[in-house]
């Protein structure tokens, strides 16, 4: 009875440790709709369906919302129950496909504090926190990490690689209450560090010493000229001459064309401007380093991770080519806890749907080749009936040729005897 008093203190300790302050993976079919509210700050937001895609690992567990229209802003958003991450790390987490192959567009999650207008939500409403996948184009492949920090919106300095291709991917962002962050994909750890040293969220710690200047005999060359060393009598060759063999041509007129000049080629001989040989600076006294001292405009602060009024979630994007599914929302305060879910959704039905991607491709590729043969086909015998036709049109005009000689010969014997 006592062990068992034990680890009912234990789970409960777990239990209050760990929180899922927010979870969302689109069980229940369009119930959904009664949870999240689309923005109506403008008129033409693109639509969301509830959609596993065109594959999937399974029909029900895979659902997600999906862009379903072109060249669309979309904002829609969730409320959850207000919460402080003061003094516990949070883990923001959720899953991506692009399964139309994105080429530019955002695939990324907005938290905002409890205090938003969802039905106004906007790209200008403030917000906390912008994680996720970022893909226009060739050139910009990332993933955000943006943090709000007094007001003012603040873009993590590393780049971060995101998953560009069609399958679905599980992005997590943990946050830290001693300063630090994680990020990783596919429950892998891509990026951590320090907010301080990743983001410029304080002024530097160091400045320059604006009072400091560099002396004025400060010598920091590493080599200078060797003064003995001087220039080669027979150096100076001219960098062109005069070509040897040519020869001033047969028809060249001197009063039309003026006097004759051999072309220049380059000299074999030039070896171009002299310079003396270096040698070490004597004087040398290394690179001057300007003197640092304290930033007085520097104030540390403990709390840069911390955000007082957590409370809305939400997908605020705008995409070229629609078709990205959004699933497996998860806000906790617990690590472990994250990781765990993420093993237990997108973990459990990643491989079924890769099979079923490249069943699908196998097929496609498998119907474009047999397209293509047919098309291969079709075309020769194209060809073939061209060549008939060509031929049949050569026979006739040979036949044409060959009777129209023969009338030109029957009416020149029949002149011959009209002569006779």
């Amino acid at each position: 009875m006592k062990v068992f008093g034990v680890f009912a203190v234990i789970l409960a300790v777990y239990c209050a440790h760990a929180t899922v302050l927010f979870r969302e993976e689109f069980l229940d079919g369009d119930e959904w709709t009664s949870r999240w509210v689309t923005s109506k700050h403008k008129s033409d937001y693109g639509e969301w369906k509830l959609t596993a895609g065109n594959f999937y690992g399974d029909a029900e567990k895979d659902k997600g919302l999906q862009t379903s229209q072109d060249a669309r802003f979309y904002a829609t958003s969730a409320r959850f129950e207000p919460f402080s991450n003061e003094g516990k790390s949070v883990v923001i987490q959720f899953s991506v496909k692009h399964e139309q192959k994105i080429d530019c567009g955002g695939g990324y999650v907005k938290v905002f504090p409890a205090d938003l207008d969802q039905a106004n939500m906007h790209g200008e409403s403030s917000y906390y926190v912008v994680f996720g996948p970022d893909i226009c184009g060739y050139s910009t492949k990332k993933v955000h990490v943006i943090f709000n920090y007094k007001g003012k919106n603040h873009l993590i300095k590393k780049e971060i690689k995101c998953k560009d291709d069609e399958l679905t991917h599980m992005y997590t962002l943990i946050l830290n209450p001693d300063q630090t962050y994680e990020v990783k994909i596919d429950n892998e750890k891509v990026e951590s560090g320090s907010l301080e040293e990743d983001w410029d969220f304080l002024p530097p710690k160091k400045i320059k010493d604006p009072e400091a200047k560099k002396p004025e005999d400060w010598d920091d060359r590493a080599k200078i000229d060797d003064s003995d060393d001087t220039k080669p009598e027979e150096w100076d060759k001219a960098e062109n001459i005069p070509d040897p063999d040519a020869k001033k041509p047969e028809d060249w007129d001197e009063d039309m064309d003026g006097e004759w000049e051999p072309p220049m080629i380059p000299n074999p001989e030039y070896k171009g401007e002299w310079k003396p040989k270096q040698i070490d600076n004597p004087d040398y006294k290394g690179a001057w380093v300007h003197p640092e001292i304290d930033n007085p405009e520097y104030s540390a602060d403990s709390n840069i991770y911390k955000f007082d009024n957590f409370g809305v979630l939400g997908l605020d994007l705008w995409q070229v080519k629609s078709g990205t599914i959004f699933d497996n929302f998860l806000i906790t305060d617990d690590v472990k806890e994250a990781e765990d879910i993420a093993n237990e959704t997108w973990g459990v039905t990643k491989e079924s749907e890769r099979k079923m991607k490249q069943e699908q491709d196998d097929l496609k590729r498998k119907e474009e080749e047999e397209k293509t043969k047919e098309q291969d086909t079709e075309a020769e015998e194209e060809e073939d009936e061209d060549v008939d036709e060509e031929e049949e049109e050569e026979e006739e005009e040979t036949k044409d040729e060959l009777e129209e000689a023969l009338s030109e010969m029957e009416e020149e014997e029949a002149k011959i005897k009209d002569e006779l």
